[in-house]
């Protein structure tokens, strides 16, 4: 299973578990949860500075079966601060305002585990994997969509030893869509989709290339007035595609989480702040626990 692969890691080099800023996917530089209502929506023009505070909260690690693994007594603990900057253009293209945008995650990690060769446990800080990405955006009338393709660079401290340490190890391609459905004529309520495929090369030092990843991440929200938006979100990851290479696992990890979000606008400072809190309901080949997301967004 997945999460067999994941325990005996750190110490056969087949390091596939605690991809950077993200909690026990072998597969996904992307972490599940980082947008959540209205997630599909990209800003009109101008230059935007964005900082997500991401925490991870683990106790539990799951079988291919989506069973706990009882003797692992696995604890994890993930902080990830990621500063993004993005830049949407009054350049159209198909109709579409040309976006682009770049982060550079600083993250850290604590892990403790049973593994066959004995109990694992180190916790490490260090900077992730630059992504950078180009978008375009549409508002028709009840309606935001967006597309994007971006790029994971394997510019972090990588261990293939360790798997606490905040980079990957392989580049990813990234292809996005989303789009954000307002129903009523007020935009009070909305409903977003978020979709993201990745496409993974060969990790450093392990002759692996892990499988194909696919995200979605839903929220449906209400607007009680202009400058406060609640709602409830959700994501669902999913390794697509086995890992390929010598002694790869044929297992594939998949979660899916459900949980609350407040948004608040702050006209006269220019500035927006959301927080989530989602409780994964289910996992299998992967850990299974609790993700919460501050993210707060500045028009500069």
């Amino acid at each position: 299973m997945k999460l067999n692969t994941f325990i005996t890691a750190v110490f056969t080099g087949t390091m596939l578990a605690l991809a950077p800023l993200a909690h026990g996917q072998p597969s996904a530089h992307y972490p599940p949860g980082v947008e959540g209502l209205k997630g599909a929506s990209l800003p009109p023009p101008g230059v935007y500075f964005r900082d997500y505070n991401w925490f991870y909260f683990s106790s539990r690690l799951n079988d291919d079966d989506g069973d706990e693994i009882n003797g692992a007594d696995a604890e994890a603990f993930v902080y990830a601060n990621v500063p993004r900057v993005l830049w949407i253009t009054d350049w159209k293209i198909l109709g579409g305002f040309l976006g682009l945008d770049a982060l550079l995650p600083l993250k850290y990690t604590d892990l403790e585990v049973n593994t066959p060769g004995g109990p694992f446990s180190d916790s490490t800080f260090g900077i992730g994997d630059l992504f950078a990405e180009a978008t375009l955006s549409w508002h028709p009338k009840q309606f935001d969509l967006a597309i994007g393709y971006g790029v994971w660079a394997p510019t972090g401290d990588f261990n293939a030893q360790n798997p606490t340490w905040a980079g990957a190890g392989f580049w990813t391609h990234m292809f996005t869509a989303g789009a954000t459905w307002y129903p009523d004529a007020a935009k009070k309520w909305a409903l977003s989709a978020l979709s993201r495929y990745e496409i993974n090369h060969e990790q450093q030092d392990t002759d692996i290339t892990p499988g194909h990843a696919y995200t979605l991440e839903w929220g449906l929200s209400y607007s009680p007035r202009p400058t406060v938006d609640l709602g409830v979100v959700g994501y669902w990851q999913i390794q697509t595609t086995e890992d390929d290479g010598p002694g790869a696992s044929s297992d594939r990890d998949q979660v899916l989480a459900i949980g609350p979000e407040i948004n608040a606008v702050c006209p006269k400072l220019g500035l927006i702040a959301s927080l989530r809190y989602l409780y994964e309901v289910a996992a299998e080949s992967r850990l299974q626990g609790h993700t919460v997301c501050l993210t707060l967004t500045k028009k500069l």
